[in-house]
């Protein structure tokens, strides 16, 4: 890190303090650009494939390699690049970069972290995707776990050689400049240590509570940038407790990907909280348009009274005058009348028909946008629990899918791997406190019924119960166990066992939809 911690030194000096409280400006509205690269068509069990990288205009002397192997489900990726320079030169807030899988759909799946060796300038990534078709890039980034690509674009993948199937152009959006600077010209509240020997991912750590909290984290996700903070001040003791490096970096890791949680959080509270403030806004309007519009109504029905009544006393004086044609006169002008009043009568009921309609057309149109923004949280929804768990959409809601390697073999104890996904889960569930989590688990057909179905549900419950430690509420949530009997794959063979053996999340609610009600009914259950 020899070249970063100079990077780091020479900015420390124009800095304010590391000590102070830190900013909650809010953060720049997320714009985003469109850009588009090549996505290949790799084949399951197909063999190797070689995917060159070059670098973009941003950095132009960079290159790598990539090796792309299809096993049974999924592709195993081994990157090499070259010549890469410290991402500091891009501005402050990059500290690192990020190697992204981009599906011809344009979903970003974030491959891990590019750690440049500064002693060659090089870097060495193993990663893994179950995307089949999809094209790879390099992006500077402010911290390992940001969830969207940034627009600053280092490499891209090129030449394709080897095997492979056909190429596409892939159409993806990436987060623009700005969107984790601070509004100020210097970054407030200096991220950068003092001690050139600080680890980058401690760094990353800091940037990343600073960039939650540029995005009002602070007042949209208290709770969850508290933990951060509380996270990242359990790495900075390790570290100045001289803790071993493994124990800093993990500390460090997982504060920011807390950090991360909370600013996806702050910027969707946010923009739920400004089309709120925009249809409150768009209904004091109305209600001010009509206001107007029955004051001049009324003032118009005065001058008609006004001018009646002058008529009327002017025909009184007419017919003072002319005694022998004034009861002619009258009934003509009384008919004329009874003439214009109908066809005034007949105006304003056709012009207050058609407010009526403009009305009922205006409530479907909120309507309409409301059941948009149900579908749009769901495609987000899926797109988050996807990047933790194989997840699909259906009537029931979100299923999310969790294989039985995640629990000790023959028990329902949970795993590592487990409790990391599931605390994932929790942070995105808690992020929508409508939201309904149903936990099922299910067996193979080996063992006895009732051993299967014990098994099951103690699974169901084991997940549950998690949920509750995490904080999610426990009336919105319900476990049940299905032991052998609703499989989803052959039981006469060891993946189709495999894939029975699984306990699934199904996530609904009126947030994304989905109610209750369109889960199925329950026949065994778990439930507490």
């Amino acid at each position: 890190m020899k070249n970063l911690s100079l990077a780091i030194f020479l900015c420390a000096a124009t800095l304010a303090s590391a000590q102070s409280a830190p900013t909650t400006a809010p953060a720049p509205a997320a714009a985003t650009v469109t850009r588009t690269t090549k996505a290949v068509h790799y084949r399951l069990q197909g063999g190797q494939t070689k995917v060159d990288f070059q670098g973009t205009d941003l950095l132009q002397g960079a290159s790598g390699e990539a090796r792309v192997e299809g096993k049974k489900t999924s592709f195993q990726i081994e990157v090499k690049f070259q010549n890469l320079e410290d991402a500091t030169k891009f501005g402050l807030e990059y500290l690192t970069y990020v190697l992204w899988a981009v599906s011809p759909q344009g979903r970003p799946v974030n491959l891990g972290e590019v750690t440049i060796d500064h002693n060659s300038n090089t870097a060495h990534l193993k990663a893994a995707t179950d995307l089949q078709t999809f094209g790879m890039i390099v992006t500077a980034e402010p911290y390992f776990a940001v969830t969207a690509p940034g627009n600053m674009v280092v490499m891209e993948s090129a030449a394709v050689n080897g095997a492979a199937g056909e190429i596409i152009e892939a159409k993806y959006d990436l987060v623009s400049r700005g969107t984790y600077s601070s509004t100020n010209t210097h970054i407030q509240d200096a991220i950068f240590g003092i001690d050139s020997k600080t680890p980058l991912e401690l760094f990353e750590a800091r940037n990343a509570l600073r960039i939650a909290r540029i995005a009002a984290a602070d007042k949209y996700a208290a709770f969850i940038i508290s933990k951060a903070g509380q996270q990242l001040m359990h790495a900075e003791d390790n570290y100045r407790q001289k803790q071993n490096k493994a124990a800093v970096e993990a500390a460090a890791k997982e504060a920011t990907e807390t950090a991360e949680e909370a600013r996806l959080m702050a910027v969707k509270q946010k923009a739920e909280d400004e089309a709120q403030a925009a249809a409150a806004a768009r209904e004091a309007k109305a209600r001010a348009d009509a206001d107007a519009e029955a004051k001049r109504r009324t003032e118009a029905e005065a001058a008609r009274a006004e001018a009646e009544q002058a008529k009327a006393e002017a025909l009184k004086m007419k017919q003072e005058a002319e005694a022998a044609a004034a009861e002619a006169a009258r009934q003509k002008a009384a008919a004329e009348k009874a003439t214009a009043e109908a066809v005034a009568q007949q105006q304003l009921l056709a012009a207050e028909t058609d407010k009526a309609k403009q009305a009922a057309a205006q409530s479907d149109a909120l309507r309409q946008q409301a059941e948009n923004e149900k579908q749009e949280l769901r495609a987000r929804l899926l797109q988050q629990l996807n990047s933790i768990l194989a997840t699909r959409d259906s009537a029931r809601g979100l299923i999310a899918n969790m294989s039985d390697v995640l629990f000790r073999s023959g028990s329902f104890e949970l795993l590592p791997g487990a409790r990391e996904r599931l605390a994932k889960v929790s942070g995105i569930v808690l992020a929508y406190p409508s939201l309904h989590v149903a936990v099922e688990g299910h067996t193979d057909s080996v063992g006895s019924d009732d051993y299967n179905q014990q098994l099951s549900e103690h699974r169901a419950e084991a997940v549950r119960d998690y949920f509750v430690q995490q904080g999610i509420k426990s009336t919105n949530l319900e476990a049940h166990g299905y032991g052998k009997n609703e499989p989803i794959a052959t039981n006469d063979t060891p993946e189709g066992r495999q894939q029975n053996r699984r306990v699934e999340l199904i996530l609904s609610g009126d947030a994304i939809g989905s109610t209750a009600e369109e889960v199925k009914p329950q026949t065994v259950s778990a439930n507490h």
